[in-house]
């Protein structure tokens, strides 16, 4: 055999392996070509596009569109997803509970007739690729839940469970969807609200709600996403009629209110007929908007409206007529401010003539820029934040801050500026700050202070103790750990009080008496180290604290941490503040900072043990007792 015969007989072999293993891949195994021969209907359900039930004379279509049911005929309308989806579930878990053979029904003409499967009045066609025969519904057995059922142009007959006929015979407005709208609360991007009071326009920037008309203003985003979420959750208590017929007698002629809520999420390939539409961004936005009628005589409880974009009259539940109530102060954002802090990169505070602080986040902590970026106390600057975005305005006071100096906002006692910072110039951004948003107070009045956003024109009012937390002063905002040393970094160790003793260690790492007498405790000293070495101060008071008690200090404690003793340092406590903690300061460190009790009560340990006389026993109590007479 030549080379040539030789491989025209490996292709066609190879042909045929792949022929036979691709069709054996097709081919379902046993257990699921047992159970697809079991079930009524095999069908992919994502294939299926369109779903037709004739019910005597009337027929119910429904087809899907852009991945969305609509009910076609005899009402265009919304159709119930859940309903549809549920009704192809079942119909592809729909088993034969028993099997009529055709030659039965051609030895008996009659058969089909008692089975009411000669004109059936219930029939189901699935539209779409690969899709089976229309069914026939016919009368329902003997047996409990069970029912005849047949295959078009079929005399062969089975015997099947109710559900799926109790899936479709219905009236066409079942099928209809009760949820208002398959718009989420997250997709709306846009709003008009008309009331009677007048119109009000908000939009999504980003995470946050605005107000547009009638004012320029923050919108507080749960108040306004609570109002979208009335629309968008709603659900139809009752279909009235179509809108293309007389609307007076719904109040809906000339409706008392609407509320239009814009999608302006672009979608490819997107088309909707029905609806108003408007151009944002170059994108058309496509508006559903829901128009408030009047009370229905009967239905007290209920309300007459009509959404655009599905061309009806319906009832909802009267509450949602209170959306006509709402005004513009009602969504308002009550905030003081809101601070990106994924760009937050830069927090200047100051304070015209009493001092100025710039803090300066890195590597996730917050260093004083005013201090060639020592480091910052990052948990209080991230209090600050939270405080400042959690904080409420007390009271808006002026919409159009027309006289400034009338609240002190003119010469501010203390601004606040929010920015990122870029350190290099770039395409976009120049190097240095960029503002973002910045906060100006003014004049205090009562228990509150007068304060201006720096984009907004308002002047509002806030509590006057949040200036207390808002310091111009760096030291205040010094990192509140003291000493990073560890215990056994500690060489010698002086504590003055009403005397002075100290202890050095030798080479054997044993503590002893440079000044002292007695006995060293032991426990003591290890008790002063380790608070000593890792010393954290519970805030910051600032250089212009008073500093109290330093003239004739608690205790002194002074320490070196080489060999040598030159790596020295110095810690003084005064006197006791009015919350318990004490005054103090270190040597080689600017400004006052307080300590707890508990860390001062330590610092005072003595270092010396007591030497605890023996109690007196005097002669007498040692005597014996005299003998009873």
């Amino acid at each position: 055999m030549s080379w040539r015969n030789t491989l025209i007989l490996a292709v066609i072999a190879l042909a045929g392996f792949a022929y036979f293993r691709f069709f054996e891949m097709k081919r379902p195994s046993t257990e699921d070509a047992s159970r697809q021969a079991q079930n009524m209907v095999n069908f992919d359900g994502s294939k299926i596009d369109g779903i037709v039930i004739q019910n005597g004379d009337q027929q119910i279509e429904i087809r899907r569109r852009d991945n969305k049911w609509r009910l076609e005929t005899p009402i265009k309308d919304q159709a119930d997803a859940a309903m549809v989806e549920n009704l192809l579930s079942d119909l592809e878990s729909w088993q034969k509970e028993g099997t009529i053979a055709a030659k039965e029904i051609d030895a008996d003409k009659s058969k089909l007739a008692e089975y009411g499967l000669n004109n059936p009045k219930l029939k189901l066609k699935l539209l779409g690729r690969d899709r089976p025969p229309e069914i026939l519904f016919g009368k329902d057995a003997a047996l409990e839940g069970r029912m005849y059922v047949r295959f078009q142009n079929s005399k062969q007959t089975f015997l099947a469970r109710q559900s799926v006929k109790k899936d479709i015979d219905k009236k066409p407005e079942e099928f209809r969807d009760r949820k208002l709208t398959d718009l989420t609360t997250a997709q709306v991007r846009r709003m008009t609200l008309k009331t009677p009071a007048g119109e009000m326009e908000l939009e999504k920037k980003s995470d946050h709600w605005d107000i547009l008309k009638p004012l320029r203003a923050r919108a507080d985003d749960q108040k306004v996403g609570d109002l979208i979420s009335q629309i968008t959750t709603a659900r139809i208590q009752q279909f009235v009629a179509d809108d293309r017929g007389d609307l007076r007698p719904y109040g809906l002629a000339e409706p008392r209110g609407s509320i239009t809520l814009y999608d302006l999420e672009p979608k490819k390939g997107q088309k909707v007929e029905l609806g108003e539409s408007i151009k944002v961004f170059g994108q058309e936005a496509k508006g559903q908007t829901l128009q408030i009628g009047s009370v229905p005589e009967k239905e007290k409880d209920q309300i007459y409206a009509r959404f655009t974009p599905r061309g009806a009259v319906y009832t909802l539940p009267k509450k949602i007529e209170e959306i006509l109530n709402t005004k513009p102060a009602d969504l308002r954002d009550y905030h003081l401010v809101r601070i990106d802090t994924n760009i937050l990169d830069r927090i200047t505070i100051d304070a015209p003539g009493k001092g100025k602080a710039v803090l300066a986040r890195k590597d996730g902590n917050w260093t004083i820029a005013t201090r060639n970026n020592a480091p910052a106390d990052s948990g209080a600057v991230r209090r600050l934040i939270d405080t400042l975005q959690n904080e409420r305005i007390t009271r808006f006071v002026e919409d159009v801050a027309s006289n400034l100096s009338q609240y002190g906002l003119d010469k501010p006692q203390i601004q606040l500026m929010f920015s990122s910072f870029a350190s290099e110039n770039t395409a976009e951004t120049k190097a240095g700050d960029q503002p973002f948003a910045g906060i100006a107070f003014g004049r205090a009045e009562g228990g509150n202070v007068y304060a201006r956003l720096a984009d907004e024109p308002f002047v509002v009012a806030v509590r006057r103790s949040l200036l207390d937390q808002i310091s111009p002063d760096p030291l205040q905002w010094q990192e509140l750990s003291i000493f990073k040393f560890k215990p056994e970094q500690i060489h010698r160790l002086s504590v003055t009080t009403d005397k002075e003793v100290s202890l050095e260690r030798d080479q054997a790492n044993q503590w002893h008496w440079l000044q002292g007498t007695g006995q060293i405790n032991q426990t003591n000293v290890q008790s002063v180290l380790n608070t000593l070495s890792g010393l954290h101060a519970v805030r910051w008071l600032g250089s212009g604290a008073a500093q109290q008690g330093f003239e004739k200090p608690q205790v002194v404690l002074a320490f070196t941490t080489s060999a040598d003793n030159k790596a020295s340092h110095k810690l003084t406590i005064g006197a006791q503040n009015s919350d318990g903690t004490s005054f103090a300061r270190v040597d080689g460190r600017e400004g006052t900072f307080a300590i707890s009790n508990s860390d001062s009560n330590t610092l005072r340990l003595p270092l010396a043990s007591q030497v605890i006389a023996p109690p007196y026993i005097s002669p007498t109590a040692t005597s014996s007792p005299a003998p009873k007479q």
